[in-house]
């Protein structure tokens, strides 16, 4: 059995042959690696549509003269500086932590073991 597809690039209809699965026969394994190579496929065919849509509005841009960094502003992601160390591993002064996010397992074993945070602060 084939179905039509469309070739967007070039805008010709191209016969792509599908393949007939009896899903009910394939097994758990089977199914959970189609599910896997589907996701891929559909995500690799959206990744090749947005740089071929890109690769186009970049096109008509240089043709009348302009970048996109110049129509739409630069694409610039806030950077934070990263944060100070705040406390220091009591064996190893190369395991530190800022103070923010999760706590390190070495800070949560020192808690469990007695220390207070103020003894593994860093002065």
């Amino acid at each position: 059995m084939a179905r039509r597809a469309i070739d967007i690039g070039t805008f010709r209809t191209r016969i792509a042959p599908m393949a007939d699965y009896d899903l009910e026969a394939l097994s758990l394994p089977e199914l959970k690696k189609m599910q896997k190579d589907i996701a891929k496929a559909i995500s690799t065919y959206q990744d090749r549509q947005k740089a071929e849509a890109r690769a186009k509005v970049e096109a008509v841009a240089r043709d009348l003269g302009y970048s996109l960094a110049e129509l739409f502003g630069t694409e610039t992601k806030s950077s934070r500086a990263p944060a100070a160390a705040k406390y220091r591993h009591p064996e190893n002064p190369a395991l530190t932590w800022s103070g923010r996010g999760r706590k390190p397992q070495w800070f949560v074993d020192a808690l469990a073991a007695g220390t207070t945070a103020g003894d593994l602060e860093i002065r």
